[in-house]
């Protein structure tokens, strides 16, 4: 087997962490997602849990951005080379290479799966590095957020759509992206039609080839 990251990004609703979890179990890998964040976030003086409960609502980005100028006080810079005086703020270049970095460490232990902060972006190209996404159409994410979530359609909707926009927002802010593309990953699987055990066992298959 020559992959030992598996990348996988989703779109909300579209049931990539269960796309992830099942992967990682045919592979033996480990699967980490909200370990991403908490890991950073620790390492920021942010409280990891806090930072867990709003992974739905808003981008990393903004909310370790809002996490660090509101209340972080104690965070350490990154590389750890001094603490932030109360109030202080870590810009947007501090975040990015603080998130990059997390993951950076995750993937060079390998055998594992990422479902997380677009950590296709964040590691370079290379043969042991699989990069998927799980998508779906807007309106199948919404019925199944409505589910999950206890929303009406209408407000569904309006989850799918902001959830849209501040990953656009995110990867455009840290990875200048401007639009992205079905051609930036090597496996896209549609959850409209497929089972997450169906779109798990392509990954699986071309995560082992």
């Amino acid at each position: 087997m020559s992959c030992r990251v598996v990348c996988i990004s989703h779109a909300t609703g579209a049931g990539g962490e269960e796309v992830g979890r099942l992967v990682a179990e045919r592979l033996g890998f480990r699967c980490v997602d909200e370990d991403i964040v908490a890991d950073a976030a620790a390492r920021g003086g942010i409280d990891p849990g806090d930072v867990a409960d709003e992974e739905r609502r808003k981008s990393v980005a903004m909310r370790l951005l809002d996490a660090m100028a509101h209340g972080g006080g104690e965070a350490w810079a990154v590389g750890g080379s001094a603490p932030l005086l109360a109030g202080e703020e870590l810009g947007t270049d501090e975040v990015r290479a603080l998130i990059r970095e997390t993951i950076e460490q995750t993937a060079a232990r390998g055998n594992v799966v990422i479902v997380a902060h677009a950590a296709s972006w964040a590691l370079p190209a290379g043969p042991e590095i699989l990069r998927v996404l799980v998508t779906a159409s807007p309106g199948t994410r919404a019925q199944r957020l409505s589910g999950v979530e206890g929303l009406d359609q209408k407000q569904a909707a309006r989850a799918v759509k902001d959830a849209d926009a501040g990953r656009r927002d995110y990867l455009k802010r840290f990875y200048e992206v401007e639009e992205e593309l079905p051609t930036h990953y090597d496996v896209v699987v549609n959850t409209d039609v497929l089972s997450p055990e169906q779109a798990a066992d392509i990954v699986f298959r071309a995560a082992s080839a």
